[in-house]
C-alpha cells in the first residue's frame, strides 16, 4: 500500500479501491506448512514427553520456568510498565485522533467490539483466579506488605490489591495497546497479520520471511496455546468438581472429558459462525452474564463490605503503583504471582494483537488505547473484588469456609464455595458453570481465529483450519488432565518459559507504536 494513504473522514463513504484495500481482508487457502507442522509438532511432542516421562517433564518445565522467572522477571514488569505508561500518554496526544486500517467506520459498535476485547482476556483465567487469587492472599499477607512500613495496612485491601497488579493495567496494556497499532500499521504496509509483523518496524520487509520469520510464528502460536489449553483443562477439573459438589456426579476423567468436548462443541459451533457473529455472540453473553451475577453476588452477599474493600483496595493499588509493580523483595513469591502472570499475559501478547487489530479496524487510537488500557481493567478488578471480596467476607463469617476448600481442593473448588455459602446457592453455582464454560469458549474461538491466522500465508483463515485448532486446543487439554493438575499445570508454567523471546518480539512497539501513531495522523491532516 501507499504510504500517503489517508483515511477518508467518517462522513465519507467507506470504501477503498481494490488496490488500497488491507491485504489481510482477502479470504485465502494459502496455509503456511512449516509454520504449522512446527507449532503442531512441538505441540505434540510436549504431550508426549508428559505422558511417557511425566514427573520429569514436569521437573524440565519447573527448572525453565524458575531459570526464566529469575533471569527476565525484572525485564518483563518493566516492560509492561513502560508499555503501559506510553499508551496512557497517547491517549492524551492529538495524534490519537488518527483512524486505524484505512477505514472510516468501524466493523463492529462498541458495546460488541469492547466485548469481544474484555471476554478473550477475562476468559483466560477471570472466573478461576478472581475466586482464588484475592483468597490466597487474604489467608498468606504478599511480601510487600510484611515489612515494617507496610505493617498497618488493612490485610482486605492488601489482597484486592494485589490482585489488581496481577490483572490489572499492565496485563490489559501488552495485550491490546502498542502491539495492536504497530500490528495494524504494518498490515497497512502489506505485512501479513501475523506475528512476524511486529519486527516490521526493526526489519521492514524483510520482516515477512526468513527462519526468524518462521521461529517468531512458532514461538508465539506455542505460547498462546500453551495459555489457551491450561484454562480448558481447569474448565474440565472446575465443572467436574462442581457437578459433583451440586448433583453428586463423580469427579472422575469420564466427566472431566465430557466437559471439554462439550466446550470444544460450543468453540466450534462458533468458528462457523464467523468473527461477526460466533465471537461476537459469546462475547456478548458472557458480558450480559457476568454483570447478572455481579449483581446477584453483590445482593446475596455483603454489597457494603465489597464496595468499601474494593475502594480501599483500587486506592492501595493507586498509591503503591509503582512499587508494588517494580517489587523485588521476594523473588520467589514473585515468580508464582506477578511474574508469572506477566509472563502469561506477554505468552499471549502477539496474537491478542491480532485479534485486537482484526477487530478494530475504523477505531481511533484513542479509542482502541481507551478500550484496551484503561475500561477493561477497571471492570476487571471490580469483577476481583466482587467476587474475591466476596469470598473473603463469607471467609471471615465463617473462617475456613473458603480458605480451607481453596488449599484442600485447589482452584477449581473456590467458586464452588463462595456459591456454597450464598443464598440460592444451587442458582449462583450453576450460573458460574455457564459462564465459566462460555469465557473458555470464547478464549479457544478467539485464540484458534489467532493461531490460525499465524498459519497464513495471507488472507484470512477458513472456518476448517480454526476448527481444526479449536479440537487441537481441546484433546491436548483432554490428555493432559489425565495426569491430573499437574500436567495442566506444567504447560502453565511452560507459557513463562515462551514468554523469554516472545518479550523481545514486543520491545519494539514501544518506539514503532507512537511513532506510527504520529504518521497516521500527519497523513490524515490531524496535525
Amino acid at each position: 500500500m501507499s504510504t500517503t494513504t489517508t483515511a477518508p473522514p467518517a462522513s465519507q463513504s467507506t470504501a477503498l479501491p481494490d488496490a488500497e484495500k488491507p491485504t489481510q481482508s482477502v479470504p485465502n487457502r494459502g496455509i503456511d506448512l512449516t509454520v504449522t507442522a512446527a507449532s503442531v509438532g512441538i505441540l505434540a511432542a510436549f504431550v508426549v514427553l508428559a505422558l511417557v516421562l511425566p514427573s520429569q517433564t514436569s521437573n524440565w518445565v519447573e527448572t525453565a520456568f524458575s531459570v526464566s522467572a529469575e533471569v527476565f522477571g525484572m525485564y518483563w514488569q518493566l516492560l509492561l510498565l513502560v508499555t503501559f505508561l506510553i499508551a496512557l500518554v497517547l491517549i492524551f496526544t492529538p495524534w490519537a485522533k488518527a483512524r486505524l486500517g484505512n477505514q472510516a467506520k468501524p466493523d463492529f459498535n462498541r458495546f460488541s467490539w469492547i466485548a469481544m476485547i474484555m471476554t478473550t482476556l477475562l476468559a483466560a483465567g477471570g472466573v478461576f483466579w478472581a475466586a482464588a487469587e484475592p483468597m490466597y492472599h487474604y489467608s498468606s499477607t504478599p511480601p510487600y506488605f510484611t515489612g515494617t512500613s507496610n505493617g498497618q495496612i488493612d490485610a482486605v485491601a492488601a489482597a484486592l490489591a494485589t490482585s489488581f497488579v496481577d490483572w490489572g493495567f499492565l496485563a490489559w496494556a501488552i495485550l491490546g495497546s502498542l502491539g495492536a497499532i504497530v500490528m495494524m500499521r504494518a498490515a497497512e504496509k502489506g505485512m501479513p497479520l501475523r506475528p512476524r509483523s511486529l519486527l516490521y518496524p526493526i526489519l521492514g520487509k524483510r520482516a515477512a520471511s526468513g527462519p526468524i520469520a518462521v521461529a517468531v510464528d512458532v514461538v508465539c502460536v506455542i505460547s498462546v496455546a500453551a495459555g489457551t489449553i491450561g484454562p480448558v483443562g481447569f474448565l474440565g477439573l472446575q465443572v467436574s468438581y462442581g457437578l459433583e459438589s451440586l448433583f453428586g456426579i463423580p469427579n472422575v476423567y469420564g466427566v472431566q472429558l465430557a466437559v471439554i468436548a462439550v466446550l470444544t462443541a460450543i468453540a466450534g459451533v462458533s468458528v462457523f459462525s464467523g468473527v461477526s457473529r460466533g465471537i461476537q455472540f459469546l462475547s456478548r453473553v458472557n458480558v450480559w452474564l457476568a454483570l447478572g451475577l455481579m449483581a446477584l453476588v453483590l445482593l446475596l452477599g455483603s454489597a457494603w463490605f465489597v464496595l468499601r474493600a474494593y475502594a480501599s483496595g483500587f486506592a492501595l493499588y493507586m498509591t503503591d503503583f509503582f512499587s508494588m509493580t517494580l517489587y523485588r523483595g521476594d523473588t520467589e513469591w514473585l515468580s508464582g504471582w506477578t511474574v508469572f502472570f506477566f509472563g502469561w499475559f506477554l505468552g499471549y501478547a502477539p496474537l491478542m494483537a491480532i485479534f485486537v487489530a482484526r477487530i478494530s479496524r475504523g477505531r481511533t487510537v484513542r479509542d482502541l488505547l481507551v478500550s484496551t488500557t484503561v475500561l477493561p481493567p477497571v471492570a476487571t478488578t471490580l469483577w476481583f473484588a466482587v467476587l474475591g471480596g466476596t469470598g473473603i467476607y463469607l471467609e471471615q463469617q465463617s473462617t475456613g469456609s473458603i480458605s480451607t476448600p481453596l488449599m484442600e481442593e485447589g482452584l477449581p473448588a473456590a467458586v464452588m464455595a463462595i456459591s456454597a455459602n450464598l443464598p440460592l446457592s444451587l442458582l449462583v453455582s450453576i450460573g458460574f458453570l455457564v459462564l465459566t464454560m462460555t469465557f473458555v469458549a470464547t478464549t479457544t474461538d478467539t485464540m484458534s481465529y489467532a493461531m490460525s491466522q499465524s498459519c497464513m500465508t495471507s488472507g484470512e483463515p477458513s472456518p476448517i483450519l480454526r476448527a481444526v485448532w479449536a479440537v487441537l486446543i481441546g484433546v491436548t487439554a483432554a490428555v493432559l488432565i489425565s495426569l491430573g493438575e499437574g500436567g495442566v499445570s506444567a504447560l502453565q508454567s511452560a507459557i513463562v518459559v515462551t514468554a523469554v523471546p516472545v518479550a523481545f518480539v514486543m520491545l519494539p512497539s514501544l518506539f514503532a507504536a507512537p511513532m506510527y501513531v504520529r504518521q497516521m495522523a500527519k497523513e490524515q491532516n490531524l496535525i
